[in-house]
């Protein structure tokens, strides 16, 4: 039996909320986030999954918790804390569950962007910003940007989020709660990445989600991960191009080679790249956490 399977075994009977990632068990006042050990690219889930990958990124998300100075939902890493079946596998869900807050979630994704890559790149080479967001001229690629830009999104269930100028972010949550977003946004990743460089990471980018919960606005979901992120490593940083990644980038590489159209199933991982693609997540981990990770 995969991972997933044993997990959705374990867990029969509760409703769930899937995403390509995150499995979301629903226990009345609270919530179970279950990562499972599944890799999407280019808007598909992929057939071959990476072990480890949901235990890292939980372990990562549960550091960051713990070393940011802000709100969050998560309550604890206890699955015995929700009423599980008798018969759920524990060990199946061990490491890779976080029991959290019920919140109204935000309906926008809360982009912060401290170096120039990615779309914010393509988008620069031809119009010269980013978001619509004005840029110096003769940026090269991976640069880092005068100061780190807040640039939302929609969240879209299929395909790629769409970028929004904040003006919009207002229309649809309110121009008090975007503005505070926006600055806690930018607050939380002036922290996180002062803290990643002191350990040899540099965070390029990264995405934050919120909730309210009660009134207060909290944070969310996962935090700080590779799947939410763009981790460089700093001891190799050289703008003017593309720049090595802790995260699947090295996946979206091979399927570029495989002749794979996009609009069709795509190909099962190589052993080779599911193994070095599990290596890099561990390493983001353990490079941040300072730790070996648990489960390797």
């Amino acid at each position: 039996m995969s991972q997933t399977a044993l997990i959705e075994s374990s867990l029969t009977g509760i409703p769930v909320r899937r995403g390509k990632v995150r499995d979301v068990y629903d226990f009345g006042d609270r919530l179970l986030i279950v990562a499972t050990d599944r890799i999407s690219a280019f808007d598909w889930v992929l057939p071959t999954g990476i072990p480890d990958k949901g235990r890292v990124l939980t372990q990562l998300s549960q550091m960051w918790f713990e070393l940011l100075d802000t709100t969050h939902h998560l309550l604890s890493m206890d699955t015995g804390d929700v009423p599980l079946p008798a018969d759920a596998d524990r060990a199946a869900l061990a490491g890779r569950s976080m029991v959290v807050r019920k919140t109204r979630v935000f309906p926008v994704e809360c982009v912060v962007r401290g170096y120039l890559s990615g779309s914010g790149w393509k988008e620069y080479v031809k119009q010269g910003s980013v978001c619509g967001i004005r840029l110096p001229v003769e940026m090269e690629e991976s640069d880092k940007l005068p100061g780190p830009l807040f640039t939302p999104a929609t969240k879209e269930e299929s395909g790629h989020d769409i970028n929004i100028p904040f003006e919009q972010m207002c229309e649809i949550v309110g121009a008090k709660p975007a503005d505070e977003l926006r600055r806690r946004s930018l607050s939380i990743y002036l922290h996180a990445a002062e803290y990643a460089r002191g350990k040899g990471i540099i965070i390029a980018d990264t995405k934050f989600e919120f909730g309210d919960c009660d009134g207060e606005i909290i944070l969310i979901d996962e935090v700080l991960t590779p799947d939410s992120s763009r981790f460089w490593p700093a001891d190799l940083y050289e703008p003017g191009g593309a720049q090595p990644s802790f995260d699947k980038q090295f996946v979206r590489d091979w399927l570029e080679t495989t002749g794979w159209d996009k609009n069709s199933p795509p190909p099962a991982l190589p052993p080779e790249v599911v193994s070095k693609t599990r290596a890099k997540y561990i390493e983001a981990y353990e490079r941040l956490s300072g730790k070996t990770f648990a489960w390797a």
